[in-house]
């Protein structure tokens, strides 16, 4: 197995260059964390484009909950998509469900075409996030997902309650990685403990994802360079043998 990835939380440039000084692979970009990440400005996400060279995937959610809201509020979502798509934003984080629970396709391929996912060589990638752990079928909104250009991530923690209660679901899927629905990487986060990874690295699970983790004084305070590294450490051990 390849070096595990490690994607870090990042308000702005501060936690950006602590997170990569800690060792992440990856930044997630977002703002308002108290509704559980909405789409940053184009203002910040040019900042932190400039501060670090780790890949930087965007949010594009404009309020809390996981849905697109009315039409007026997804097009204005596809408008603030595309000026960070403009700005050179080609990274994404996205996943939007009906009221019934099921995945509302029409949102994410709107969102998923303004921002040029499927557009060839240069086409935006982006990760379902964990609007999955609240969905009714998680295997159907894999399946309905299955043909969209761009998609190769899946961030869940198995449960809409956390990876405690839901490791059984997420070493389930891990099994079933490479088959269809389950082709793309499927990334670990929502209330991910290090005492977890033992389980998941030998179930399978190669990608990681933190928030609070990486933030010894809360939220409030910025990520915490040898919080990350101390993650870093641990993924990059090896497994046990046996």
């Amino acid at each position: 197995m390849s070096r595990p990835i490690l994607e870090v939380i990042a308000l702005n440039p501060v936690d950006a260059i602590a997170a990569q000084a800690g060792g992440a692979d990856r930044l997630e970009l977002v703002t308002d964390i108290a509704a559980d990440g909405l789409t940053p400005s184009r203002e910040t996400f040019a900042a932190v484009r400039s501060a670090v060279d780790l890949p930087v995937r965007v949010m594009l959610r404009a309020s809390d909950g996981f849905t697109a809201g009315d039409a007026a509020a997804l097009d204005a979502l596809c408008e603030a998509a595309t000026a960070l798509h403009s700005e050179g934003a080609d990274e994404f984080v996205l996943g939007f469900l009906s009221d019934d629970g099921g995945v509302d396709l029409d949102a994410v391929t709107a969102l998923t075409e303004v921002v040029g996912a499927g557009a060839g060589v240069d086409e935006s990638r982006w990760t379902f996030h964990r609007a999955i752990d609240r969905a009714a079928d998680r295997d159907g909104l894999r399946k309905r997902l299955a043909d969209l250009p761009g998609l190769d991530t899946y961030l869940t923690a198995g449960s809409a309650r956390g990876v405690d209660d839901g490791l059984p679901t997420l070493l389930a899927e891990a099994e079933r990685a490479g088959t269809p629905g389950y082709e793309p990487r499927l990334m670990v986060g929502g209330g991910l403990r290090l005492d977890h990874l033992p389980a998941l690295r030998a179930g399978g699970v190669d990608a990681f994802h933190i928030g609070g983790a990486a933030r010894p004084a809360g939220w409030a305070g910025p990520v915490d360079a040898a919080a990350v590294d101390q993650w870093r450490t641990a993924l990059d051990a090896p497994l046990p043998v046996g």
